[in-house]
């Protein structure tokens, strides 16, 4: 990415609390960007997506590095390492040089979905990492291939039941969170569903447009445009209430009783590997980048900026896991 010069005097003005696109509402963040300022980064941020280029993580993990390259002066290179549900790019965090220059992606599927549906892990979600912020919320979209003979909820509902085992729905991997709101999908509606997982979002909306899968879950930014343009039908999303970006789109909780908990996104963070150095500068960094963006590029992207501190990350994670696994053991998914 091009790199994008902020004089140090401009980053040290930010501690007055105000950013052009947005404002930092938390003082604490803006002082300790101040305080950061001349101690990190010196050098290029490496800053790791677990997923491929083209899917909804990408666009946002792009937006924030623009944002956290403004602040501090310096590169943040976006590197892509995709596979096995984000275990692969997560396992490159986990065993990456400590020194404050690899951060990268927190997820759902990886850090509270894994540790359930997989066998065995290259890392340990407890101890082979540090928290650094949370950036953003992004819940999932349920949407249809435009020919399918379903323009809600209920009627898909109805589609699958009359032709059990007949449809099939794509995911952007085995254990994402797209997966397991599929599942959760077929769980609480009783449905019989072929999951058909791909390597990343972009592969499995190609499928969708060509009519090779009926449906999919995933993140609102990723779907957004294709529903805007008319190439998919959008039926529902998984936030507790419509979203701001989709307005006309209704909640799972507005369809049939059965599924109001049908509430599944994904919260995404950074994070690097364990004894992390720097953290405390990277932190307010982070947040005020989350916040910046988060009016200005986010929301109309379909995310909503969101703050949380390294140690309210690990408790929500845990708490996650905790929630899932039982959907996850319900629906027999396994990965060896």
């Amino acid at each position: 990415m091009k790199r994008l010069i902020l004089p140090r005097r401009r980053v040290l003005a930010l501690s007055g609390g105000t950013l052009a696109g947005g404002a930092l509402a938390n003082p604490m963040i803006a002082s300790g960007i101040a305080r950061a300022a001349d101690d990190w980064p010196s050098k290029p941020v490496r800053y790791i997506n677990v997923f491929p280029p083209g899917g909804p993580t990408d666009t946002l993990s792009r937006i924030v590095c623009h944002e956290l390259a403004e602040l501090t002066s310096q590169q943040f290179i976006v590197e892509n390492k995709s596979g096995s549900g984000g275990n692969v790019g997560t396992d490159a965090i986990a065993k990456a040089a400590p020194d404050g220059y690899t951060i990268g992606l927190y997820t759902i599927a990886s850090q509270s979905i894994a540790p359930t549906l997989y066998a065995k892990l290259p890392f340990d979600v407890e101890k082979d990492f540090t928290g650094i912020a949370m950036m953003w919320s992004v819940p999932n979209m349920l949407m249809v291939r435009l020919d399918l003979p379903a323009k809600t909820v209920p009627e898909l509902i109805a589609l699958a039941k009359a032709n059990p085992g007949k449809y099939s729905f794509a995911s952007s991997g085995s254990g994402t969170s797209p997966h397991l709101s599929g599942e959760i999908f077929k769980q609480l509606a009783g449905l019989n569903l072929l999951h058909v997982p791909y390597r990343g979002s972009a592969p499995s909306y190609q499928d969708l447009l060509a009519g090779q899968v009926d449906m999919m879950f995933d993140n609102i930014p990723g779907l957004l445009g294709l529903m805007r343009s008319g190439k998919v039908r959008g039926l529902a999303v998984t936030s507790k209430g419509r979203h701001p970006a989709a307005p006309e789109i209704p909640t799972m909780g507005e369809v049939p009783a059965g599924l109001r908990d049908h509430l599944v996104g994904r919260h995404l963070r950074t994070r690097g590997p364990a004894a992390f150095h720097g953290g405390e500068a990277v932190g307010p960094h982070q947040e005020g980048a989350g916040q910046r963006c988060g009016e200005g590029e986010l929301r109309p992207a379909g995310s909503d900026a969101a703050g949380m501190s390294p140690a309210d990350t690990a408790a929500y994670r845990a708490m996650d896991e905790k929630r899932l696994a039982p959907v996850i053991k319900a629906s027999g998914a396994k990965v060896d």
